[in-house]
C-alpha cells in the first residue's frame, strides 16, 4: 500500500515541477478527489449508490472536482488543479493526466438511454485545460486534447488534437510524438485565437439546430401524410 502511494506521488511529481516534496503533492485536491473516488466506486461497485453519491458530493464540495462514482479510472491518473467533471461511464487508463476546468461528458441525456455515454481515455492521454471530451468516444494510447479543445469523434493513437471541433495537427519537430512529457496537451507555441473558437462554436450549435429542426419537419409531414391516410 505504501509502496503504491509513492509510486503515485512520484508519478505526479515527474510530470509536475511545482511541488517540492512527496508530502506536498499530498496537498493537492486532485490527489484527494481521486482518494475519495476510490472509496465512492467500491461503495458504487457494492450497489450502494446513495452512500458512493454521499462520498461523491463531499469530494466535490472539497476539491472542487466532480468524479461520478460510476467511473472507472486506472493508475498513476493526475489532475492538476480543480473543476473537473467526469461522467458516470467514463473509463481512464493508466497514466493519464487532465488539467483543469476538464469535462469528460455524455451525449443525448435527454433520450434516457442508459449504457455507454462517456468518453474512453487510454493509457498516457493529455487533456490540455478547458477541454471538452464528449460522448462514447476513445481517445487512443499518448493522445493530447490541446486547452480549450472539443473532441466528439475518436482519437487516433499519439495524435494531437486542438480547435472547435477538435482536429488533428503536428506538434513541434514533426509529427512524431515527443519522448518527453509535454504539460498542458500541446507545445506552447501552439496558438488559438478565441475569436475564431467562438465562431466554430457557434457554428456547431447552428448545425445541430438545422438538424434538430430537419427532424422536427420530416416527424410533421410524417403526421400530416398519416391524416391524410385517414381521411382517405
Amino acid at each position: 500500500m505504501a509502496s503504491r502511494l509513492i509510486t503515485y506521488l512520484d508519478s505526479i511529481r515527474a510530470r509536475d515541477p511545482a511541488p517540492h516534496s512527496r508530502a506536498e503533492v499530498l496537498t493537492y485536491p486532485g490527489v484527494w478527489a481521486l482518494g475519495w473516488h476510490r472509496i465512492a466506486h467500491r461503495l458504487y461497485r457494492r450497489r450502494l449508490f446513495l452512500l458512493a453519491r454521499i462520498v461523491n458530493h463531499f469530494a466535490r464540495a472539497t476539491t472542487a472536482i466532480d468524479i461520478h462514482p460510476g467511473a472507472t479510472i486506472g493508475r498513476n491518473f493526475f489532475i492538476d488543479h480543480g473543476f473537473v467533471v467526469i461522467g458516470e461511464t467514463a473509463h481512464i487508463g493508466d497514466d493519464v493526466t487532465i488539467y483543469q476546468c476538464v469535462t469528460l461528458g455524455g451525449t443525448s441525456p435527454d433520450n434516457g438511454i442508459a449504457g455507454k455515454r462517456h468518453p474512453t481515455l487510454a493509457d498516457g492521454v493529455i487533456i490540455g485545460s478547458g477541454a471538452q471530451v464528449l460522448g462514447p468516444i476513445t481517445v487512443g494510447r499518448r493522445a493530447r486534447v490541446g486547452a480549450n479543445a472539443v473532441v466528439t469523434r475518436d482519437v487516433p493513437e499519439g495524435a494531437t488534437m486542438v480547435g472547435i471541433p477538435a482536429r488533428a495537427t503536428t506538434v513541434d519537430g514533426g509529427i512524431a510524438p515527443p519522448t518527453r512529457f509535454v504539460p498542458y496537451g500541446t507545445p506552447c507555441s501552439e496558438m488559438f485565437d478565441p475569436a475564431t473558437q467562438k465562431v466554430e462554436l457557434l457554428r456547431c450549435e447552428l448545425e445541430t439546430m438545422r438538424k434538430r429542426l430537419d427532424a422536427l419537419l420530416e416527424e410533421q409531414r410524417g403526421a400530416e401524410g398519416d391524416d391524410e391516410q385517414y381521411r382517405a
